[in-house]
């Protein structure tokens, strides 16, 4: 009963945050809506993806950040509130419901050519070429509690879950591939029902020990700076969660210049680079924009490869 409100709760949300012409933050006036969601990285992201649009065509961008949850951008882009964001493939997978078996590829290949096919038939959406880093789910604990217990994987930390206190965010406490598949997966209990709090928040929670266990994102800048261990999925109960552009077929086809633009950021950002520019985002406290400016400078003055 308590899922199934929390679940028309976040509905109702999706629908109002749609429906809103100009969500706070937009700049207004633009060829095209870029968004994304609701976390740091994908405020660099939506950043990223505007700046190289209007670096190499005259499209105007008008941005649409932290417009919410995946569920919200991924209707908001079906409905024809926004023309592209960044997407992970599990992630679009999954909200998408593309897959009706439930079975999702575990090969990121695989994956990526049938999202391809399917959001092309189901949403008249095209899924783009990666930007060359997956974000997967990071299982975190404190490395104290890794090196005292000798935890590397799931499984191991599986045997100490009942005396731990866990925090995760929201959407991963709901989602189809978050929490209740991978409690089910590794039979994960825990000492009181696990706290459903801001993503800003759970890091400073697991720091602070107030929980014990938490679901972050792999390329979290925090993670090695705060002495946190991502526990190892051993069970490959994940998905792959490669960071794929998603885009409106008939933007495409109104801005011909588009795609080649968008194409040019096909494998450019290492996972290493992704966790660099999230770190100077939260933990310098740069600004994003500055940050994704000398991002895209800096591969643009490399070196041709030979």
């Amino acid at each position: 009963m308590k899922q199934g409100l929390r679940l028309l709760l976040l509905g109702a949300i999706a629908i109002l945050l749609i429906a809103c012409q100009a969500p706070t933050g937009s700049s207004g006036g633009g060829d095209i809506i870029v968004a994304s969601k609701d976390f740091t990285e994908q405020d660099i992201l939506g950043e990223l993806l505007a700046q190289q649009i209007e670096q190499k065509t005259d499209l105007k961008v008008d941005r649409r950040p932290r417009l919410g949850g995946s569920f919200v951008c991924h209707q908001a882009i079906v409905n024809g509130k926004i023309d592209a964001y960044i997407e992970y493939t599990g992630t679009a997978a999954s909200v998408s419901k593309v897959f009706e078996d439930g079975k999702i590829p575990a090969d990121p290949t695989d994956l990526f050519l049938e999202l391809q096919t399917r959001y092309a038939k189901n949403f008249n959406l095209a899924v783009m070429p990666g930007l060359g880093f997956e974000n997967t789910f990071a299982i975190v604990i404190r490395g104290e509690d890794a090196q005292r217990l000798n935890l590397q994987t799931l499984s191991q930390a599986a045997q100490h879950t009942p005396q731990w206190r866990a925090g995760f965010g929201y959407e991963f406490a709901e989602r189809p591939d978050g929490l209740p598949g991978l409690a089910k997966t590794y039979n994960l209990q825990f000492a009181k029902p696990p706290q459903t709090m801001d993503l800003g928040l759970i890091y400073r929670a697991l720091l602070q020990k107030q929980i014990d266990l938490t679901a972050g994102n792999s390329t979290d800048g925090q993670i090695a700076r705060l002495g946190f261990v991502i526990l190892k999925d051993d069970k490959r109960y994940f998905p792959p969660y490669e960071a794929v552009p998603i885009v409106r077929q008939s933007t495409l086809v109104k801005y011909p210049q588009l795609e080649a633009a968008i194409a040019g950021l096909k494998g450019l950002i290492t996972a290493a680079e992704m966790q660099q520019m999230n770190y100077q985002v939260e933990g310098e406290l740069r600004d994003v924009k500055d940050v994704v400016r000398e991002f895209l400078a800096k591969k643009r003055d490399r070196p041709a490869n030979p």
